[in-house]
């Protein structure tokens, strides 16, 4: 979801994608608002294989031939974030105890499940960042899952690539690609049958699996890319309103149970959403202008709305709490307060989610030029000088 590492060759870079990783961190910011509704029930059958399928698409061969090259970056994309914003939150958690932006009153919906960290706990929720991507503080990285199940997607797609592209007499990427979306298939229908867990893996490896299935997806979506567009807007249009009844019907998204619906039901959807997503992002990428701009930036911005979304959403919830006249220690609430949940403060949840990590953002970098360009000048003064 965070950052499309390539090896070059490179696919030529296609402002469409960029604009359906906005959409996907757009859906996801709304998801965790409680919206109260079809909505919820509808993006939460797509929005997070987006991601997947979209780190896919650019996969290819030679890829699979530098897969040194392919590994770093991969590690420096994901697992570098993971550890250092997860080290960030872990060192904050016992402050933000103290102010009340954590509390055990209104730890999250079932109450009373935070506390402040002794430093046993400290130590060892700090293993588990570096050892196993787990262990982070499940507050304020609520979504930090993503980083490792796109990891080990990523990775583990690679490996079988490999395997099987040095036995099948290097066949087509997508015939090896739909080959290891069955094997992720048959593996999660094992899953639910025998009841196992992959203990290595945190949660079992249920969203690595669904992971690995779309990853692939996105490479063959790459090589049948203009058949599907040629469907043109009544394809997405059908897929749009699949993805709706699915919603209606409560079919899951990319959860941590399992169950034998989702075998056919999630592929399904997440396929439809990807295509309805991709097709409307093309249009707006085919035209210049603000939209385009604004999606294309947060697209290529989506880690850090990712990491900062949470405590974004502690903003509009001083002034939830002020509105309703509500217990000042709900700003402890997980994700966003849950009182009054019919009214239109997730709109407000969820354009901060978005806008406050880009703002800051945007001032962090020109801040950044500011000094350096001061350096800059003074390094220069001093060269003159001498």
């Amino acid at each position: 979801m965070i950052e499309n590492e390539i090896i070059a060759p490179k696919p030529k870079r296609d402002a469409s994608i960029s604009i359906a990783k906005a959409v996907a961190i757009i859906l996801m910011v709304i998801g965790h608002t409680e919206y109260p509704g079809l909505l919820t029930s509808v993006l939460y059958t797509f929005h997070m294989p987006l991601f997947f399928i979209t780190a896919g698409y650019f996969f290819s061969r030679r890829s699979a031939e530098r897969p040194w090259d392919f590994c770093s970056k991969r590690f420096r994309g994901l697992y570098v974030p993971m550890v250092k914003w997860s080290l960030m939150w872990l060192l904050l958690h016992n402050l933000f105890h103290h102010w009340g932006i954590l509390n055990e009153t209104y730890g999250n919906w079932e109450k009373g499940v935070t506390h402040p960290y002794a430093l046993k706990e400290m130590v060892s929720r700090t293993v588990q960042i570096f050892t196993s991507m787990s262990g982070y503080d499940e507050f304020m990285a609520g979504a930090f899952w993503f980083f490792r199940g796109l990891l080990v997607a990523s990775i583990l797609y690679l490996v079988l690539f490999r395997l099987i592209d040095a036995q099948w007499r290097r066949r087509e990427e997508w015939h090896i690609a739909a080959l290891i979306c069955l094997a992720a298939v048959t593996f999660t229908a094992a899953h639910i049958y025998f009841g196992f867990k992959v203990s290595v893996i945190p949660a079992g490896a249920w969203r690595e699996t669904w992971g690995l299935f779309f990853f692939g997806i996105g490479v063959i979506y790459r090589q049948w890319e203009p058949q599907v567009m040629k469907g043109g807007a009544w394809m997405a249009l059908a897929c749009l309103l699949l993805v709706c009844f699915a919603g209606t019907q409560h079919w899951s998204g990319m959860n941590n149970i399992g169950r034998y619906r989702d075998l056919w039901s999630l592929p399904l959807t997440g396929v439809a959403g990807f295509i309805a997503v991709h097709y409307a992002s093309k249009a707006i990428a085919a035209r210049e202008g603000w939209l385009k701009q604004l999606l294309t930036f947060i697209g290529e911005n989506t880690l850090y709305i990712l990491v900062f979304h949470i405590i974004s959403f502690k903003v509009v919830s001083l002034w939830k709490i002020q509105w309703y006249g509500l217990d000042w220690h709900q700003i402890g609430c997980h994700m966003v307060i849950h009182d009054h949940q019919g009214d239109w403060f997730w709109v407000a949840y969820s354009i901060a989610g978005v806008a406050l990590p880009l703002i800051g953002l945007t001032a962090a970098r020109r801040c950044r030029t500011w000094l350096n360009s001061i350096f800059e000048a003074r390094a220069a003064k001093e060269l003159a000088e001498e």
